[in-house]
């Protein structure tokens, strides 16, 4: 069962990642084929993380109300619906809007999949099912450019809508039908739990799994927005924030203007793709290693070691773009794994801070406020180039916000919430899958 749970969750994310992506492949087809300049695209592009931001920050809290796979199903549903009718956009106008509604759905299914992961996981290797998943997001950006490379030649840019959509259409009904509801979100509303603990641990008695305590009425009233402001959250909430808006602005300056460099330095096409595809492969190749270590050596300690080693290597770029080929492709692999990688970590560790009652709504909410750093990462490394900045200087200079990131992560190691079974649903559902 937590195998499946897995297996469903991680194809959620395959393929919000394949949707997400796509359009960036689909964006030349387009602007030809309405004869628009390519600065026509840039909004569309915009529209959908802004769909993406109101996703993460108003519509995925609502998954503490009605469920985490509730919201899974109607969001998949969402976005795949608008999906297969962004295929009939007659004009540049519904595409825009097409994409912002589509951002909506896939901004809000990715927080409640990472919430069931997180609670479906064992205990010892909890870090290593969220990190597992992010990845499968990783990974539809890969298949997104290896079905645009496929497809548009042939059949032009409408049919990858039509791909984009159907797919996780398909996959609708095995979430219906298989994928379980939170333990923990089913005890707080009194709601019997028995055949999903049973099916994690066959040796707990029935008759104490019937039906859990009914959460207190004020604390189910409250919006579970508003208990990350709370006394005891509100410091872990802020320093997380902050962690999550410095790894994004350093993924998206990377991935903005990587290219841009090694083209001005006079690096041919076939290095430049291969440089910057290494930023993202080094991501996913680092998730094989900082799970598990999370889950051996402790979240906070792993993720602040990851950053510190990004911190040296970002500095080393910037004179590795002098050097010779291989070692420039060498240190780009690993800047990669620190800061692509460090992405997907960061959002296991935002998994394991908050009690399974917040999780989405934590990881939602860092992920959203994040994306202030996703926007502003790339403008300020924009402006640095304007200024003349030399690589040298300007990858120095990236290096200290990752410095800072790790004095964070490892400050926010010691704030961490604990995973004391009294805190879970008076400990059965966390006994559960633990003892899985």
């Amino acid at each position: 069962m937590q195998y499946a749970v897995l297996a469903l969750c991680g194809l959620v994310m395959f393929l919000d990642g394949f949707d997400t992506q796509a359009i960036s492949y689909m964006a030349p087809a387009i602007a030809r084929e309405w004869d628009l300049p390519a600065s026509a695209m840039g909004p569309v592009f915009s529209s959908a993380l802004v769909g993406l931001m109101i996703g993460y920050l108003a519509v995925s809290p609502l998954a503490d109300r009605i469920g985490h796979r509730r919201m899974v199903i109607a969001a998949t549903t969402s976005f795949s619906v608008l999906t297969v009718l962004t295929t009939f956009a007659p004009s540049v106008e519904v595409l825009l809007a097409a994409r912002l509604l589509t951002g909506v759905g896939l901004g809000a299914a990715a927080p409640s999949a990472i919430a069931l992961t997180s609670e479906f996981a064992p205990r010892r290797r909890r870090a290593t099912f969220v990190l597992v998943i992010y990845c499968g997001f990783s990974l539809g950006f890969v298949a997104a450019g290896a079905a645009a490379g496929a497809v548009i030649p042939l059949l032009g840019w409408r049919p990858m809508f039509l791909i984009g959509g159907a797919l996780p259409l398909l996959l609708v009904p095995l979430l219906w039908r298989l994928l379980p509801e939170s333990p923990a979100y089913l005890m707080h509303r009194g709601h019997p739990v028995g055949p999903i603990l049973h099916r994690l641990d066959p040796t707990l008695p029935e008759s104490t799994l019937a039906r859990g305590p009914r959460q207190d009425e004020g604390t189910t009233r409250r919006l579970p927005v508003i208990r990350l402001f709370e006394r005891r959250w509100l410091v872990g909430t802020l320093l997380l924030w902050l962690v999550f808006a410095i790894n994004l602005a350093e993924f998206y300056a990377l991935q903005s203007w990587l290219p841009t460099i090694l083209e001005g330095l006079g690096h041919p096409t076939s290095t430049v793709v291969t440089a910057t595809t290494l930023t993202t492969v080094g991501g996913i190749a680092a998730a094989l290693i900082t799970g598990p270590a999370m889950d051996r050596f402790g979240a906070g300690y792993t993720l602040g070691v990851l950053y510190l080693i990004g911190a040296v290597l970002v500095g080393v770029l910037g004179a590795a773009f002098g050097a010779s080929l291989w070692l420039l492709l060498c240190v780009t692999f690993l800047v990669g794994c620190c800061v692509s990688g460090g992405q997907k970590s960061v959002i296991a560790f935002g998994s394991l801070f908050y009690p399974p009652e917040m999780r989405s709504t934590g990881v939602a909410w860092a992920l959203g406020i994040g994306r202030i750093g996703g926007i502003l990462g790339p403008i300020l490394v924009g402006l640095a180039v304007a200024a003349g900045w030399s690589t040298t200087g300007l990858f120095v200079v990236m290096a200290l916000p990752m410095l800072v990131a790790a004095v964070t992560v490892l400050a926010l190691g010691r704030l961490r919430y604990r995973d004391e079974p009294a805190s879970v649903t008076g400990g059965r559902a966390e006994t559960a899958v633990r003892r899985s």
